[in-house]
This record gives C-alpha cells, sequence and structure tokens, in this order.
C-alpha cells in the first residue's frame, strides 16, 4: 500500500481556511493567492494517493496480539473468528489503525486502551448473522439488511454480559450512529457521540471500502477517501474526517509497528483483564507438515479452480485458481457455507442448478464421481463455461469426509491470460532474467488496456527500481549486481499469477502487470514483494540485502497505456523521494460506479460537432486535494499550464496519447482547456448540535481546440470526449446537479501556480 512521508520530516502543512470571521476581518485575495501557492508547493512532496498497510500478517502473530490485548476475553474474539475469519481480521486492523491515530492525537493512554478494545470488539455481534448473509455475492435487501444491523446491536448486548468499563460500551454502542443524529429513536448527534465511537466508525468505513468482499472488490484508496469526504457532516465527524486524511499520509507500516510492539512489551496484564471476569486458555497453533507444504503450493499455483467441501458443506479451501476464475477472494468464503447459488451455476440447459442437482451435494451424498459441462456466473457476472470434475473424499471406514471440486475454464475464446502464458519465443524475453522484455511489455499492455476498453476488465501495474543500484555495482561488481537482479526477476516471478505479466523494464528498473486486480489487491502484492525482497540476503554482498521502491496504479476512465505509465512512474519518483525502499499507490482506478457514469454517456449527448464542451463538475473533496490531482492529471498528460489568474486556470494539451486509435492519417489536435474552482460548503444549521458538513469543489470546464481548423475536424467532439472523461477520473468528479443545496455558502478561491516556472 501506499506509505507516505513521516510528517515529522516535513514542514507542517498550512492550509487556508476561509470562514465568517475571515471574511468579517477583510482579508485581501492577495492574502489569499500567497497561501494557496505556498499550498501548491507543498503539494509536491505529498502524495494524491492514501493507504494503510494491512497489520495481519501471520495466524500466530495476530492470535499473541489479541491474547496480550484483550486477556482473559480472548475467547470471544476467537469466537468471531470461528464465525468469519474475515470480519475478525477487520476489527484487528480497525483496532491497530485507531490505535496508531489516537497516538497521533495524543490522547491520553487510559482512554486509547479503551478505543482499542472497543475497535477489537464492536463487531462481536456478527457471530449471530447468518451464514447465508454473510456468504451472500449480491446486494442485500431490506429485510436483510435490517437482520444483519440486529446482528451488530448484539454487540454491545453481549459486552454487557462481561465488560465492566462503561466508556467501551459506550462506544461499541454509537459506532453506528451518525453525526447529525440521523435514524429512529432519540440519538446523540455531534460531539456528544463517544470520541472513540466517530473514530472507529471513520476507521472501520474505510478498511470495510479497501477491502474485497464475496459481494464487491475493494476501492481504491482514493475513492474510499472521497467517500469519507462525500459523508462528512451527515453519517461522520467533518473534522474527524481531514484529521485521518492527514493521519493517512502518514508511513501506516511503521504507526502499525509501534502499536504492535506497545501491546506486546507495554501492556500490564493486570490492567488488561481488570475489564473483565472470564478466563481463557489459548490453543496450541497447530504444526504443518512437509506433505501439506507441498500439498498447498501445488493447489495455490494450479490454474484450474479447487475448491474443498467439508461433510458440513463448509467450504475449506478456495485456491488461487478459483479466485481468478470467479472474482471471489478466498478469505471472503473460505469456512463458509458452499452453495450452487454462490456461483450462479447452471446446468446444461442454461438453467438454474438446484441444490439437489449439484454435483457437490451430489458427490457427498452418493459417493460417486462426476464430469460435467457447467456455466458459472461469479462476482464479475461474465457467464464462464466450465469443465466441472467432483470427486468424493472418503475415509478408510468408508465414511465421505468431503468432496473436492475442480473447475477447468473451457471456454472457447482464448483469454487475455492464456496470450499472456504462451510467451516462449527468445525474442521476447531478457537474456539475463528470462522475463519478459520491454518490447513485449508495450504489446502486452496495449492489449490489457484494450480489453478494458471492450470489457471493463480491471488491471494494474507495479514499476519498481532498485535502490542506489550503482553503489552495488561500485562496491561488490557487477556479477554481484547481476545476481541481485536474477533473485528479484525470481521472487517476481513466484508473485506472478496466471495472466500476470513480468518484465525487465530496463536496468535494475521492472514491472509487473497485474490481470483482474485492482488498485488494494495491487499495493498489497507490491508490499509483500517489498518486504521479502528486504529479507533476502545477497551472498555475493556480504550478506547484505538490496532494496526496491515501488510505484502502483490501476487503469482508470481515459486511460492510455502512456498516461497509466506515467502515473505508475511518477509513484514511483515519489516513494524515492520519501526515502526509498517503499510504496506509493496513485489513481482512483476503475471503481463500477464511475466506468458506468462515464462509459458511453457523453457521446449519447453529443450528437453533431460543436465548437467547445462546457461541463460543471462536482467532486467530493476540498479544493486542496483537487488541486493536487489537477498536478498529477498535468504531468501525466505532459500538459502545459498557460495562464492563471485568479481561480482559473487554462491548459493546453496534445492529444497525441490518442492517436493509436485514430488513423494514421489525422493529425494531432492540441485542446485548450479552462478551469474555474469554486469551494461549496453547507451553512451549520443552528438548530442541530451537528456541524456544517465538508466542503466539496465545483470546477467549470471547458474545453476546445486551439486551432480554427480543428473546429470542423468531425471527430472533434470524439477526441475532447477522451480527454474530459480522463480529466473526470483524475478528479473523481461528477456531473453538477441541477440546482445548489439550500443553506449553501460557495467562496471562490485565488490560485496562484509557482510550477508556471517548473519543468
Amino acid at each position: 500500500m501506499a506509505s507516505f512521508p513521516d510528517p515529522q520530516n516535513l514542514p507542517p502543512p498550512t492550509w487556508p481556511q476561509v470562514s465568517e470571521s475571515s471574511a468579517a476581518q477583510g482579508e485581501s485575495p492577495d492574502h489569499w493567492m500567497s497561501k494557496i501557492g505556498s499550498l501548491l508547493e507543498e503539494l509536491e512532496a505529498i502524495s494524491a494517493a492514501g493507504g494503510s498497510v494491512r497489520p495481519v500478517i501471520t495466524r500466530s502473530k495476530d492470535n499473541e496480539l489479541i491474547q496480550v490485548r484483550l486477556g482473559t476475553a480472548a475467547s470471544l474474539f476467537a469466537a468471531l473468528q470461528c464465525k468469519h475469519a474475515a470480519m475478525a481480521g477487520h476489527c484487528l486492523r480497525v483496532a491497530l489503525t485507531c490505535s496508531a491515530w489516537a497516538e497521533r492525537m495524543n490522547l491520553e493512554d487510559s482512554y486509547r486502551d479503551v478505543v482499542e478494545v472497543a475497535a477489537l470488539l464492536h463487531d462481536i455481534g456478527m457471530i449471530g448473522a447468518p451464514d447465508n448473509l454473510l456468504l451472500k455475492p449480491g446486494v442485500l435487501d431490506s429485510d436483510e439488511a435490517a437482520v444483519m444491523a440486529r446482528s451488530r446491536r448484539m454487540s454491545l448486548e453481549i459486552l454487557r454480559q462481561s465488560c465492566s468499563s462503561q466508556e467501551i460500551l459506550d462506544i461499541v454502542e454509537h459506532v453506528a450512529t451518525w453525526y447529525d443524529g440521523d435514524g429512529e429513536g432519540f440519538r446523540p448527534a455531534g460531539e456528544d457521540i463517544p470520541l472513540g465511537a466517530r473514530m472507529v466508525a471513520i476507521v472501520e468505513a474505510f478498511d470495510a471500502m479497501t477491502t474485497d468482499h464475496v459481494y464487491r472488490l475493494a476501492m481504491s484508496q482514493e475513492r474510499a477517501m472521497a467517500e469519507l469526504f462525500n459523508c462528512a457532516g451527515t453519517q461522520f465527524d467533518p473534522e474527524l474526517v481531514k484529521q485521518f486524511a492527514e493521519f493517512q499520509q502518514c508511513d501506516q507500516a511503521q504507526l502499525h509497528s509501534l502499536v504492535a510492539g506497545r501491546w506486546l512489551k507495554s501492556l500490564d496484564p493486570e490492567m488488561v483483564n481488570s475489564y473483565w471476569q472470564l478466563n481463557c486458555v489459548p490453543s496450541p497453533s497447530p504444526v504443518v507438515g512437509a506433505d501439506s507444504l507441498f500439498q498447498n503450493k501445488l493447489l495455490e499455483n494450479m490454474y484450474d479452480a479447487v475448491v474443498f467441501v467439508d461433510s458440513a458443506g463448509n467450504i475449506s479451501s478456495w485456491n488461487r485458481g478459483a479466485e481468478r476464475l470467479t472474482g471471489i477472494a478466498s478469505s471472503s468464503v473460505e469456512q463458509r457455507r458452499w452453495q450452487a447459488s454462490l456461483l450462479g451455476m447452471r446446468d446444461e440447459k442454461g438453467e438454474s442448478l438446484t441444490e439437489a442437482d449439484c454435483p457437490v451435494t451430489c458427490a457427498i451424498r452418493s459417493g460417486t464421481q462426476s464430469l460435467r459441462r457447467l456455466t458459472t456466473c461469479g462476482r464479475t457476472e461474465r457467464p464462464v463455461a466450465v469443465d466441472t470434475h467432483t470427486i468424493p473424499v472418503v475415509d478408510k471406514d468408508g465414511s465421505i469426509l468431503g468432496a473436492i471440486l475442480i473447475l477447468h475454464d473451457a471456454s472457447s475464446e482464448i483469454s487475455l491470460e492464456q496470450r499472456c502464458q504462451s510467451l516462449h519465443r527468445e525474442t521476447t524475453k531478457d537474456p539475463l532474467t528470462k522475463l519478459a522484455n520491454r518490447a513485449e511489455f508495450d504489446r502486452v499492455h496495449e492489449m490489457f488496456v484494450a480489453a478494458n476498453r471492450r470489457q471493463q476488465v480491471p488491471c494494474s501495474l507495479i514499476i519498481l527500481d532498485l535502490d542506489h543500484f550503482k553503489n552495488v555495482n561500485d562496491t561488490y561488481g557487477h556479477q554481484a549486481g547481476d545476481d541481485g537482479i536474477i533473485s528479484v526477476a525470481t521472487l517476481l516471478k513466484s508473485s506472478c499469477r496466471p495472466g500476470d505479466l513480468v518484465a525487465r523494464y530496463g536496468g535494475e528498473e521492472f514491472v509487473m502487470l497485474c490481470a483482474h486486480c485492482d488498485n488494494g489487491a495491487a499495493t498489497r502484492r507490491a508490499e509483500y514483494i517489498r518486504k521479502t525482497l528486504s529479507e533476502i540476503l545477497q551472498p555475493k554482498m556480504q550478506g547484505k540485502p538490496i532494496t526496491a521502491s515501488f510505484g502502483v496504479t490501476e487503469i482508470q476512465p481515459g486511460d492510455t497505456p502512456e498516461t497509466m505509465l506515467r502515473r505508475a512512474d511518477r509513484a514511483l519518483l515519489m516513494a524515492k523521494a520519501k526515502g526509498r525502499n517503499t510504496v506509493v499507490q496513485l489513481g482512483v482506478g476503475s471503481a463500477d460506479e464511475l466506468a458506468e457514469k462515464q462509459s458511453g454517456f457523453w457521446f449519447r449527448k453529443i450528437v453533431k460537432p460543436q465548437k467547445e464542451i462546457e461541463r460543471v463538475l462536482v467532486t467530493p473533496v476540498p479544493v486542496r486535494l483537487a488541486i493536487e490531482k489537477l498536478r498529477g492529471f498535468v504531468a501525466d498528460h505532459r500538459a502545459k499550464i498557460v495562464k492563471v489568474n485568479a481561480n482559473q486556470v487554462q491548459i493546453e494539451l496534445d492529444d497525441r496519447d490518442y492517436r493509436k486509435a485514430r488513423r494514421s492519417t489525422d493529425r494531432a489536435t492540441t485542446f485548450q482547456i479552462g478551469l474555474c474552482f469554486e469551494e461549496e460548503q453547507p451553512e451549520r444549521n443552528k438548530s442541530t448540535r451537528a456541524g456544517g458538513g465538508a466542503v466539496r469543489t465545483i470546477i467549470r470546464a471547458t474545453i476546445r481546440p486551439k486551432h480554427d481548423r480543428d473546429r470542423r475536424n468531425a471527430d472533434f467532439n470524439r477526441r475532447a470526449q477522451q480527454v474530459l472523461t480522463s480529466f473526470r477520473s483524475y478528479l473523481m468528479a461528477s456531473e453538477e446537479e441541477s440546482q445548489t443545496p439550500r443553506n449553501t455558502l460557495r467562496r471562490v478561491k485565488r490560485i496562484i501556480a509557482p510550477w508556471l516556472t517548473r519543468e
């Protein structure tokens, strides 16, 4: 995941604040111009992407942290792990993040302890949720949502039986309370809600949005942060949302390590157990034999989907091939009940498969194998013809222990993954590492982008550069450097999944194209590779390891291979600027709702050539973040800032990146993009205790050709739309509503750009 410079090593940002009091004092526009000018300079060092590293590393480490933090109440958390392991991991991540955030806020240690315990157990009531709802791949209806809400409220009832701290109970009770007090019955609002509850609500929402689930893929870090800003003032505390956004710019891995160290070394056992009256003896961790390791390695690297179902009908194993074929992560379904409807399985006639006709159920019931051609439709909603082979598992005494389901993709079309795996010709390989070379990467990268345009298939790009590699060659010799490059290539190939492509881009720089992979999954993979690489000792470097810096991005609406690569390279440069040996992720990704809004919308609206395109866009982030994202658009598209006047910016952009999709005889068009920024914030409602909500940015955008001859070009509308679509995706903007809501203040900020004199 993306990591950011430690704020202790950077000058503190001074964001310009416009308030009624400052307006009354008559501060001049030049005052705001200078402040926002300083803001834009600071944006050089601060990334637009947000993210936090997953603190859950190993099962044994997780259990150790839970034992020392909850003491005798660890059995409660163990019950949640048995019921839904993914939910338990979510609670642990929320607790570690809240603890690190509380440390940054300088909260008292006693209240920080309370917040940690409440965050760990705020979802303990989910042990009462039905399995069919936890495993449902679709959207819950109103009745099912009510059942899940009641399950969350069970958390308070369970803790009341064993918890003696009223502060913990208050936080757990009000985690779901909206900041504006909306809801049934009497509820506190605003700052009357406990601080810990407001913090946990923000952190758990962010973690839920950036984590894979059965019913949807994880959002990108930037998209999730935009959703928090969009709900600030209604569901979340707007001031805490701002503080959390700044907190996300810190190095989350380091902060979580400090929290884990505090739990393991500094907590007083008597204090920990003072909240509880129960006793728990942790069970020993199972010992994994060599045979199991070989079997697990085989399963994880099989291209076919393999699913293990026990005699009770619960899924005990879900390999990577199943993840690729269905789009459903193993953590979302393991230890849950198998259902044919999970994959939308249809029989040979195209009819939905009943539970009685399910091959897994039949194998467990009858103890016989079966081979069938079926159709599946997982979370991707794309029908796939599969050959299913179901094998019952029978014990020596004849009892049936479960069944193995093997799914082989039988699609007649050659998939993109299969084409990527056919790189066997020597002309496409790097001679030293045997990876794909740069030419092959460029070819496959275009295929990935084209597949995204046709099928909306997500894909991500990871680019890495070895840190201070020239010093390695100068100090230990080029043979040591070659060995280091080969070890990096070996690690990348072992981390590659079916359909991915790893290439040596040049020198000590490598790239990885990740098929069916979004921002969150790609960032986690990059973080794993970074950590593993730093632990590999190089024999020819006197046992010292080598490190690398990583840039990660996901394809987003309006992208070309060039803009996607430049954004990843920009993330890599930011990682180097922050001290190297870190991962930075940029881009909002290809969120379904964003693609749906932008795909084809403008084409339907524009039916004849126009002289220019005008749109009023709105993005749910303050102007300082909107300007930061505008900088990324300018850098990745190699645009030119022509003029800045008060709150208006004029940009020139050549559409050469889009020419590959046109005839070779077409000439390039230079677009002039005019932007006008306004900031909008609802007024504070004096009749309620809640705040007025977070600000958002209004952007008035105009796109026109620079030369008059291009106005008569019939292709102008389509080419201008591609530029506009990319601009919207960078700023996470949508078309503004028909009218401004009541009780809303709009203010104009004057913008000055020190980038005009820079390259």
